[in-house]
């Protein structure tokens, strides 16, 4: 303990090196101005103003103030007088905002309490198979609840344990209780955003989610848009509603943060009573996170049970929090209300310096990686010619914290609170239903048809490859007599037409790469299925594999010469469609199972290779004795073969 109260003096004078305050600001915010030149001395908590008086109120949740002015909304980060006095300490700031519907609906949300909770996950880390060590915790309706910590800390891992989307490699021992009961989350009583965007560039905001929500929610079409409007309300997208989200050339599509909430509103259209967010702010800028942060507290205001993961955060996002659980290695170091945790810090000896965020004086305590740059640092002098400020063993750090959260008042609260949500079981969370399977593929055809029209990389470029293919190999064939010593050449042209035109389907692998990562977010999301991806997929592909087909078999078909007839015509027209369509499903099956653009072309070259080279080989051994069915790779060949065999 002597080690530890060293380190932890040594912290707070080292950390906060900066010079005295002799003025400060208002007390409105939560940092104070030292003049230049002052003398460098220990900075604590006794530097924010009455802090003492304050700290007995923490337990008040944090509000969101809304002011009507002139021509819209005008949001106040700062809490209202009824909410904690400190938290409006941390910055009040008054930022423009799209207006929130006045009628929101109210939605029933749910407690959810964790008891004890480890996961561990065989070969995850190096030293212990443990990402999550018996975490405590709660989640209340209207509330945000966020689970902070360094990276490889265990928020991912805790939030899925809490929503049950854990892989099958990772085991949960503990208790979580969703409204008092051992239960689990049914269907469309909770969303779950993952950490990347996974859109459809092609689709506006609006169409985006509609179909969205014709694959989540059961029942007739026309009832869906009241849904989807309420979605792009809530997440402050009206004016972002009829814009592409990729964009196009002409027209540039959304931004991150816009993209963001799009996500969001993808969940909110099932009405979830809890909603997961894998880091919101992901990739985000100040302003935007700010927003974003914004728009969560007023979703959260209509009842919605908010958890979601954050590395990091601004000083006036960090005042929005209404609990935070705090990780490291793992360990749970605090669970409570915003301000207790500053407070936490404080009493381990580690206060919040002043110029400095909170969540990043967080993150600096319990990080691990600040060693390398301790490290680093010791050669390092600064022009006072004194030793960096970082000199703070984090490993220290971490046991203080975690020792003192054990002998906390703050501990013994959260244990009383959730004996208290588990004492009586609530209402049950039912499932609201899902959309038929028939449904399901009749709206993933027509989707992907839009797209598939919209991008040109899909098979528009395909298309005039395959023309242009059509015209060369036309036109390398072409005078060709038909008598039986062309016999052999012809059968040759279409040959080399046929393979090269199936292996430019390797064209539409991006587009096609892009489908198969929003099936991967659907199909986690239970919104829709392989099979049914699959049979989507091939439908909406028959108009664009008939258009290639037929425009540049006729190319070919005249160039070079081959029988005259409309019936012999559209017998190769039909064949060719039929080579086309079986070669769709074997490139969307590769991609589906690799999802990997590098694999995906690498495999498909070399299925098509080998099937060329087979079927060279088997016009070869078709004159010889022997068994054909011992060349099953040479079977589509060997069928495009007997077309050409009637020309």
């Amino acid at each position: 303990m002597e080690e530890i109260q060293a380190h932890s003096d040594n912290y707070e004078s080292s950390s906060s090196a900066a010079s005295s305050p002799p003025s400060r600001v208002p007390s409105s915010n939560f940092f104070y101005l030292r003049k230049p030149g002052g003398s460098r001395q220990p900075i604590s908590f006794e530097d924010s103003p009455d802090w003492e008086e304050n700290i007995n109120n923490h337990n008040a949740d944090v509000g969101v103030r809304v002011e009507e002015r002139g021509g819209g909304d005008s949001i106040n980060t700062a809490t209202t007088p009824a909410c904690s006095p400190s938290l409006s300490k941390l910055n009040s700031v008054s930022l423009r905002s799209p207006p929130f519907p006045e009628g929101a609906r109210k939605i029933a949300g749910a407690s959810i309490v964790w008891k004890d909770l480890t996961v561990t996950i065989k070969g995850k880390r190096k030293y212990s198979d443990q990402v999550v060590k018996s975490s405590n915790g709660y989640a209340l309706p209207g509330t945000m609840t966020v689970i902070m910590g360094p990276g490889k800390s265990g928020k991912s891992t805790l939030l899925r344990a809490l929503s049950g989307r854990l892989d099958d490699s990772a085991k949960t021992y503990g208790e979580v209780y969703v409204n008092g009961a051992k239960s689990s989350l049914q269907y469309g009583s909770y969303g779950f955003v993952e950490r990347k965007n996974t859109l459809i560039g092609s689709l506006t905001v609006r169409e985006f989610l509609y179909y969205s929500a014709l694959l989540q929610l059961p029942g007739f079409f026309y009832q869906k848009k009241s849904v989807v409007e309420d979605a792009i309300h809530a997440m402050s997208l009206g004016e972002y509603a009829n814009k592409l989200i990729g964009g196009h050339c002409c027209m540039k599509g959304l931004h991150s943060g816009e993209k963001r909430r799009v996500s969001i509103a993808r969940e909110l259209v099932m009405r979830p009573q809890v909603l997961f967010i894998d880091e919101p702010l992901y990739h985000l800028d100040s302003v935007s996170a700010l927003l974003m942060m914004v728009t969560l507290k007023r979703l959260a205001s209509t009842g919605c049970t908010l958890i979601f993961t954050i590395y990091q955060s601004s000083t006036e996002v960090f005042g929005l929090y209404d609990r935070i659980c705090l990780l490291s290695n793992g360990n749970t170091l605090f669970f409570g209300e915003t301000l207790a945790c500053l407070q936490h810090f404080s009493n381990a000896g580690f206060p919040c310096p002043i110029m400095q965020s909170p969540s990043d004086h967080f993150l600096r305590a319990i990080n691990t990686d600040f060693d390398r740059i301790i490290a680093m640092c010791k050669t390092w002098q600064d022009e006072n010619g004194d030793l960096s400020n970082i000199n703070m063993d984090t490993a220290v750090a971490i046991r203080t914290l975690e020792e003192t959260y054990r002998s906390s008042s703050d501990a013994s609260a959260v244990e009383a609170t959730m004996l208290k949500l588990t004492e009586r079981e609530g209402p049950s969370l039912k499932s609201k239903g899902k959309a038929s399977s028939a449904t399901r593929i009749a709206v993933l055809t027509w989707r992907s048809l839009l797209v598939m029209s919209r991008e040109w990389k899909y098979y528009w470029l395909r298309l005039i490859l395959c023309l242009l293919l059509a015209s060369c190999v036309g036109t390398t064939f072409s005078g060709l007599g038909h008598s039986l010593s062309f016999v052999g050449t012809r059968v040759a042209a279409i040959f080399v037409f046929v393979s090269f035109a199936s292996l430019l389907s390797i064209v539409g692998v991006p587009a096609q790469l892009k489908e198969v990562k929003v099936y991967a977010c659907e199909d986690s999301n239970q919104h829709s299925g392989g099979i049914v991806f699959l049979t989507g997929q091939i439908l909406a592909s028959f108009p664009f594999l008939f258009l290639i087909s037929i425009s540049s078999s006729l190319v070919f078909y005249f160039l070079a010469g081959l029988r005259n007839g409309f019936g012999f015509m559209m017998y190769f027209v039909l064949n060719f469609f039929m080579c086309l369509l079986v070669n769709e499903g074997l490139v969307l099956v590769v991609v589906t199972a690799l999802q990997d653009m590098f694999w995906s072309i690498t495999t498909l070259v070399f299925v098509h290779a080998v099937m060329m080279l087979s079927a060279g080989y088997f016009r070869i051994r078709s004159a010889l004795p022997g068994p054909v069915w011992m060349y099953p790779v040479s079977y589509i060949a060997f069928h495009t073969y007997s077309i050409q065999a009637s020309l």
